[in-house]
């Protein structure tokens, strides 16, 4: 007699005390390594960020705005914690709606880093073109909520039918750019301030459940350009505190 019961087409089954020890171990290893989205629009930064988050932060050479493909990342500390990041690309392009449906209906992440830059994206060149890209920082602001608007859509439309994501921290970038404006520019990102971007995260929460997702906004920023007027220790303070609440929020401390 066979040791094992045989499933469809004469397949042996898979033994239940397996299937759950596989569970097990995947779910040790979800709350160990949670996975976090990285969205939002071209040129705000966000593969820098999540460089820096990742313990490799890349050379002083300026970036090139935008990437067509998800970008992965891993962070891992000496507690054997850490995140798997997931970088959608900014551009609205196949690669881009292909990346968000991975990351909020194929296999769901477990929070949501959304990167914005109060209007100060880095403009992205034109093909076979060099030098400055001149950007007007209302359309940059049109831009963003804009992009910001899609990508409430898949978080809302998946957290009120799946248990993730669970946390949204909106990462206010690039403050060396508006460092006496900081506080001010970080509250019209915020639910209740009553901006446009605001409006969105407020009708987030409503569908979403306000209980369910947790909300924070936190500035944060990554490249310091030479006659930057923020220091080293304050950008990696930002940093650090944008770590401390990751880790809050993903149950490792």
């Amino acid at each position: 007699m066979s040791e094992h019961p045989r499933g469809p087409r004469g397949l042996r089954a898979v033994p239940a005390t397996l299937v759950r020890g596989r569970e097990r171990l995947t779910g040790a290893f979800q709350h160990r390594y949670p996975t976090v989205a990285v969205t939002g629009m071209t040129g705000v930064g966000k593969s820098e960020l999540v460089d820096h988050l990742a313990g490799r932060p890349r050379s002083d050479e300026p970036p090139e705005a935008g990437s067509a493909v998800m970008e992965r990342r891993v962070r891992r500390d000496r507690r054997l914690r850490g995140f798997r990041f997931r970088v959608v690309p900014g551009e609205n392009a196949a690669t881009r709606l292909g990346a968000l449906d991975e990351v909020f209906h194929d296999d769901p992440v477990d929070g949501v880093l959304h990167v914005v830059a109060n209007g100060h994206a880095t403009g992205r060149r034109p093909a076979g073109t060099t030098g400055a890209v001149h950007v007007d920082r209302e359309e940059q602001l049109a831009r963003e909520l804009e992009d910001w608007t899609v990508t409430a859509h898949r978080i809302a439309s998946m957290a009120v039918r799946r248990p993730r994501p669970t946390w949204l921290v909106v990462v206010v970038t690039k403050v060396d750019l508006f460092l006496d404006d900081v506080d001010e520019v970080v509250r019209s990102y915020s639910p209740g301030s009553g901006t446009p971007f605001g409006d969105r995260l407020d009708e987030l929460r409503a569908l979403a459940g306000a209980a369910k997702l947790s909300v924070d906004v936190l500035p944060a920023c990554s490249r310091l350009e030479p006659d930057s007027p923020l220091e080293p220790r304050q950008r990696d303070a930002y940093l650090a505190a944008l770590e401390a609440r990751m880790g809050q929020l993903a149950g490792h401390v």
